[in-house]
């Protein structure tokens, strides 16, 4: 289903995530769901308002941050708890049991705990979670994530390193359409305030269902002068396809 822009976000959650309330602990439920958008800044507004419907008990983790080779203390902490870079966990990580979760980092790749790893929520402590993996070979086993120290990327644009001390994870009920490449869901939601921005987004979110019924997305700006309908751009690198027919050639 395509919807305009009129249609509301929450909407976008209900459908996707129907009667989420009387699924709590339903592991196939979380899992073969998920609503798609392409930044971060849009996922983690997504997660915040879906699990909020969740029913239980908030659980809030925060973060112990720092900055290398500060000895001056120039980066205040209440200052760098205000950074989410793409790489990293919320300073504030709320969680419940059963919601679902993706990892950050690799852990441990032998046992399954890799960077896209899905898991559910299981109990907390202090400073461990035990989740439930959802995902590929190990679903359905059980695992204990640690709080690590986690460094900001080499490609993130900050005048320094960031250290941030927290559990390797996010929410999951929403992610980037990058994140979701190589997962498929029965269910997906795709949300597109403005349109996808590199080659190939918008097949991968389109892709990641499992049928058209079950695929449903949310447009906003989604009109073109001169046309009825909804809309939304593509973006195609015409350069590929031309170094691929010239590839073609050679080969031939």
């Amino acid at each position: 289903m395509l919807w305009e822009g009129e249609q509301s976000i929450t909407d976008l959650i209900n459908v996707t995530f129907p009667n989420l309330d009387s699924h709590i602990g339903d592991k196939n439920y979380m899992r073969d769901r998920a609503i798609l958008t392409p930044l971060n800044e849009h996922v983690n507004m997504l997660n915040d308002i879906t699990v909020v419907q969740l029913p239980g008990q908030e659980v809030i983790y925060y973060s112990y941050d720092s900055v290398s080779d500060d000895a001056s203390n120039f980066y205040q902490p209440e200052f760098l708890n205000t950074l989410t870079p793409c790489n990293l966990p919320p300073h504030k990580l709320k969680l419940k049991v059963g919601a679902p979760i993706m990892l950050l980092r690799n852990i441990d790749p032998k046992f399954g705990l890799c960077n896209g790893t899905r898991l559910m929520c299981r109990r907390f402590a202090k400073n461990v979670i035990e989740a439930e993996i959802l995902t590929r070979h190990f679903e359905g086993n059980s695992v204990f994530l640690p709080r690590i120290p986690l460094n900001t990327a080499e490609d993130i644009k900050l005048p320094f390193q960031l250290t941030r001390k927290q559990f390797p994870v996010r929410l999951s009920f929403g992610l980037t359409i990058n994140k979701s490449q190589g997962q498929t869901f029965q269910h997906v939601g795709i949300y597109l305030p403005n349109n996808v921005f590199s080659h190939g987004q918008l097949y991968v979110a389109l892709s990641r269902g499992t049928s058209r019924d079950k695929t449903n997305v949310l447009v906003q700006n989604g009109k073109i002068d001169n046309h009825t309908g909804i809309y939304t751009a593509n973006v195609v690198y015409k350069e590929i396809f031309a170094q691929l027919q010239h590839q073609h050639r050679i080969s031939h």
